[in-house]
Order: C-alpha cells, then structure tokens, then sequence
C-alpha cells in the first residue's frame, strides 16, 4: 500500500452502511463470505479487518463514505508503470485491513481500531467530481486495502465510470471468489501485492494464506480485462533468496505469461519488524535480474533511485522506451499505438499517444459531501 497522507479536516462519525457476502450460522452467529478469513461473529463483534460487524442479525460496513484522506499523486507511485504513464491519480484509503502483516507502513491506520482517524467524509459521487476538478485520470482504492470496504469502493468506481474517470485497486488480492468477480468488475487496473512465495510467510507474517492471492492473480490475468502489475516487498532474511525469487518468478512467468509488470520494493523498519534491516539497493537489481532471467518482460525496482529499474525497456530490441527518474517520465518514445519505435514490438499496458507530465508532485485533497 502507498503511504497515507496528512490530513486536518475534521472527524466525522461511524457510518454503519448495509453489507454484503455474508450468511448465518445454524449456531446463531453471522459468518462474512468476503475474504477467507470467514469470520464467525456473534452480535456486535467485529471481524479481523474491524470495519466489519455484526449489528443485530445483519452484517454492516463501518467505513461507508469515511476516508483518511485524500491525495493526487503520480500513477506509478501505486506503482503502475505501464498504466497511462505520467498521468495523475486521485489516491484515498479507509481504515482496517483483513491481513495483519508485521510489515506494515501503513500500519497506524490499516489496524487502526480507532475510527477518529477517518478524517474526510465524501459521497461516491463527489470523489468522482473531485478527480474530474483535480484533473485526475483515474482514482485509486489504496494506503489499505479496499477489498474490506468492497461496497464503498464498488459505488465510487461506478459514479467514477459515469462520468469516464478510471480506477485503480492496490490490494493484496486475500478475497473470495464471488466477491472477487463483483468487485474487479468495477475496476480498470490493479496492482496485487505478491508478499512472497511460501505459504509459510504468509503465515507467519501476515495471517493469512498464499494460495488465495494466487487465485487471486490467475482470475484477474485470465478472466478480466483489469490491467494487471504486480509489487513483491523484498524483506532480508525473509523472502529474497535467489530461490525464492526463481520460485515466484516461474510461476508468474508459467501462469500469467511474461508480460505482467513485476516491481520488487524495498522494505524499510516498520511496524512490528523494527529490528530487521532496510534492504540494500543491490538485492532489488539481483532479483530484477533473476526475474528477467526468467523471462519476464517487464521488471522494476522500488522504493530506490535505480534509472535501469524505473526504465521501461523494449522485450525485443532492448531499447529504452519509457525512462523515469523517480516518478517522473523524462523521456517517452512508444509509437502512438503502444509500440517500440526501433523494432515495432508491442508493449504491454494502456498507453495514451503522450505520456503525462503530473511528475513527482503530491497535492492533498480535502473534499465534503
């Protein structure tokens, strides 16, 4: 997930709007079919994202209409590298999350079990509004994950349609199957946080399960028109292993094909993992390296000053099409239909016949209503 941004408009009160993908229990509890944490609640418990409860015999959305706040940042900053490169996005969050991962940098927030931290108060129609106003191509769902307020991002990505504004979810990709359908069927592109490559971390690190994500991806790649990039958070001693590397890079080459943009990240000490070191630059150009190896078309590095790792390069002639420096394009080349100039291969993504120019800039955005 991106980093929140500040925010000091004023608090606003706990909404409890109707939610969806739940069924009840022949004990009398109410259990949420959302995610595969499948919690059993009984009235007036929460489930493990906490902005989901039972209120009487009916499960409620806490978080419908609240934000942390609002942000125009650019495009690739979520990261999305081949998704209107250059192109502003207008970025919110809730609060909560349905993983609980000891790496979290966003953590203040997505395990915040303090609802005053949801600061703006906006109507799907009004995010809409505010994207069109700030010039924004798109809104993104992101600092924590939108599957767990699913009906509020649904209604936002729909007001966002009617008016031609794009959307964007970061997410983790832990959801099920029916939801799963529902709400990537709002969505124009996606990036799926991919934490590692063992269930075994997964496990331990963040409480949940690897292969859902991965069903996650499959779906997504296979079986929507969502454009689709991938961010793996490379941790020392955890999930950065030439093996482990190798592993991921396989399967993604094997089941979604080569050119799924994969972003390695850098970790920085945060959360509950204080004690475990940033990762150098060198491991996110040794992974970047193994993954292109491997056959994937279209890698990157995060989180670090790296003009090779930001670069978007041609997978037939190698020549550089897309060169960034941070987040902003310095040099842009593809042919107006999405092609290398020099060898006329096709890229992967959706291009505009210009890249923009937002940059590096970060503006908050305070809306109402």
């Amino acid at each position: 997930m991106n980093p929140m941004p500040p925010t000091d408009a004023p608090t606003v009160p706990e909404s409890r709007h109707p939610a969806r993908w739940w069924h009840r229990l022949d004990d009398g509890r109410i259990q949420c079919d959302l995610c595969p944490r499948d919690c059993k609640l009984h009235e007036g418990q929460r489930g493990a994202c906490f902005v989901r409860m039972r209120a009487g015999d009916a499960m409620v959305l806490t978080t419908y209409g609240r934000s942390s706040g609002f942000c125009v940042d650019p495009i690739e900053k979520k990261p999305l590298n081949h998704f209107y490169p250059g192109s502003s996005v207008l970025s919110f969050g809730t609060a909560g999350c349905n993983l609980a991962c000891k790496f979290c940098q966003n953590w203040d927030i997505s395990k915040s079990r303090d609802m005053d931290r949801l600061m703006d108060q906006a109507s799907p129609q009004a995010i809409a509004e505010a994207a069109l106003r700030t010039g924004s191509q798109s809104v993104a769902f992101t600092y924590n994950d939108p599957v767990i307020f699913a009906e509020y991002a649904m209604d936002v990505a729909d007001a966002c349609r009617a008016r031609g504004v794009k959307t964007v979810a970061v997410t983790a990709g832990y959801i099920h199957a029916e939801p799963r359908r529902e709400f990537f069927a709002r969505m124009d592109a996606a990036n799926v946080d991919l934490k590692a490559f063992t269930d075994d971390f997964y496990f331990k690190l963040t409480g949940s399960h690897l292969q859902p994500v991965l069903d996650t991806l499959v779906y997504l790649r296979h079986e929507t028109s969502v454009w689709l990039e991938i961010t793996t958070l490379l941790i020392p001693g955890h999930n950065d292993s030439d093996a482990e590397i190798t592993a991921l890079s396989q399967w993604l080459r094997r089941e979604l094909g080569p050119d799924v943009p994969l972003h390695f990240s850098a970790f920085h000490p945060d959360h509950k993992m204080p004690d475990v070191p940033a990762t150098p630059p060198a491991t996110l150009t040794r992974a970047r390296r193994i993954a292109l190896a491997e056959g994937l078309h279209y890698v990157y590095t995060g989180n670090v000053h790296d003009a090779e790792g930001d670069t978007t390069w041609c997978p037939h002639c190698h020549a550089a099409l897309i060169e960034r420096d941070w987040y902003r394009i310095e040099r842009y080349r593809l042919s107006p239909d999405g092609r290398c100039p020099d060898c006329g291969t096709a890229i992967a993504g959706r291009f505009a016949a210009q890249a923009g120019q937002f940059g590096r800039r970060r503006i908050p955005v305070v809306l109402g209503g």
